[in-house]
């Protein structure tokens, strides 16, 4: 038999929030190191990096009764992200710094780090500055920052994708609903 209230929340497992919530963080830390504390900006990049993990949460706990909030909510944060990367392209512009491709070696081997805490980040930052200290600290945390910011984007399209199709084929709550009550009454009788 159908069950009315399913499985919902589990969004700790998710790689998308585990991403979101290390771009959060790194962009706590970025704020305070290389942005102007009377900058607008600060506020700016910090809420919508805490939108993209909030939003992905809220989204999974509201899966049980209305898949038409998680996506929603889901998509909210995937738009928070996308905000965001646009201020850290800013960052880069605005400060003569380099976008870095997606094939630059700097970003080929922080890719192949696979970072899922703060602690890497800082490494991967430190240990490039190091070796090649033309690479400044802020442009590494920032074109780093960016490639999280990519790689989440995707995944959450993807996501997106995928909650819409299995609300197409399966219906929400309200549809759900009818079933359960249709199958009980049946069953009674």
């Amino acid at each position: 038999m159908e069950h009315l209230i399913l499985p919902h929340g589990g969004y700790r497992k998710l790689k998308s929030f585990q991403l979101a919530r290390l771009i959060y963080d790194i962009t706590v830390i970025f704020c305070e190191h290389y942005i102007n504390k009377k900058s607008q900006t600060i506020d700016q990049m910090v809420q919508a990096a805490r939108s993209g993990v909030q939003n992905i949460a809220e989204g999974s706990q509201t899966s049980s009764t209305s898949k038409k909030s998680e996506i929603f909510l889901t998509n909210v944060a995937r738009a928070s992200l996308e905000e965001l990367k646009l201020d850290y392209e800013d960052y880069l512009r605005h400060n003569d710094k380099p976008q870095l491709s997606p094939n630059e070696p700097v970003l080929k081997r922080f890719k192949m780090l696979r970072c899922i805490t703060i602690e890497q980040f800082r490494s991967w930052v430190h240990e490039e500055h190091r070796s090649n200290p033309i690479n400044k600290s802020d442009s590494l945390a920032a074109n780093g920052a960016l490639s999280l910011l990519n790689l989440c984007c995707y995944l959450l399209d993807k996501q997106i994708t995928r909650l819409a199709e299995k609300f197409e084929n399966e219906g929400g709550f309200a549809e759900r609903l009818y079933r359960v009550r249709t199958a009980s009454r049946s069953k009674n009788n």
